[in-house]
């Protein structure tokens, strides 16, 4: 995999999806999923707290509207979304709020630096996972927290499905792990899991942008296929991705 090629692929898909914000929005908010994971991730006054993936703001901006003597900051690649972000941050005088772009490799943050560091529907994007959560890992003190949220292939799906299926568009998606892949990998990292919830999530997309995915349904048994309840209209496709919700702490 060139990992390079990947990036700017993330890089430009989200860009588009950005730039059509009613759809994204649509495709990824989750009120009740939201409440659930600010409740979930124990936020104590004075803590910094890192955004992975951040996007639109989508978890920064309410952790740092209920966390204000708390430090957030978001991070990601795609630039024009941080730009917006930070416009939207000075509007609403969220000052302990900031964004930082990096090269989608190395964080640009100090060994340590962290007490939290929260992800939602992003690290199925990274091309070398493994290096990923050893930023993570790294840029976080010991004890610290780490939660990341991700869609997972269903049981049923041996054969990668949902992967071939998500690939169609070209936005960077590398892989959904299961839940015992992410717990060996932050485990080579120095990360035990400490608690967990599961979630859903109802997947749009726009047809024009998955040219090819009859030819997926095609390769795949039916029954897995029917295992995401993928339904079609005349403009969009939609699939139920189960989510892990996992909370992991260093040391």
């Amino acid at each position: 995999m060139d990992i390079r090629e990947n990036i700017n692929d993330t890089r430009k898909g989200f860009e588009e999806l950005f730039a059509a914000g009613d759809f994204y929005n649509r495709q990824t908010q989750d009120s009740e999923h939201l409440e659930k994971i600010t409740g979930f991730v124990k936020i104590a006054e004075g803590m910094r707290v890192l955004d992975l993936g951040t996007g639109s703001g989508y978890l920064s901006f309410p952790l740092a509207k209920d966390n204000p003597g708390c430090e957030i900051i978001g991070l990601d690649i795609v630039c024009d979304a941080l730009e917006a972000n930070r416009a939207r941050a000075k509007a609403e005088g969220a000052k302990n709020l900031s964004f930082v772009s990096y090269d989608g490799v190395d964080f640009p943050f100090e060994a340590g630096s962290f007490d939290v560091v929260v992800t939602r529907y992003a690290m199925h994007h990274f091309p070398d996972i493994g290096h990923g959560i050893g930023e993570v890992s790294r840029v976080l003190r010991q004890g610290g927290q780490f939660f990341v949220s991700d869609p997972r292939p269903n049981d049923c799906d041996k054969d990668g499905f949902v992967d071939d299926y998500m690939k169609l568009r070209k936005d960077g998606h590398v892989k959904f792990y299961t839940k015992e892949e992410w717990i060996n990998e932050c485990a080579k990292c120095g990360l035990k899991l400490r608690d967990c919830f599961d979630s859903s999530m109802r997947f749009a997309r726009k047809k024009e942008t998955v040219a090819g995915y009859r030819d997926v349904l095609k390769k795949h048994d039916k029954a897995v296929v029917d295992s995401y309840d993928l339904v079609e209209t005349d403009t969009e496709l939609y699939i139920t991705e189960h989510v892990n919700n996992l909370l992991f702490v260093k040391g």
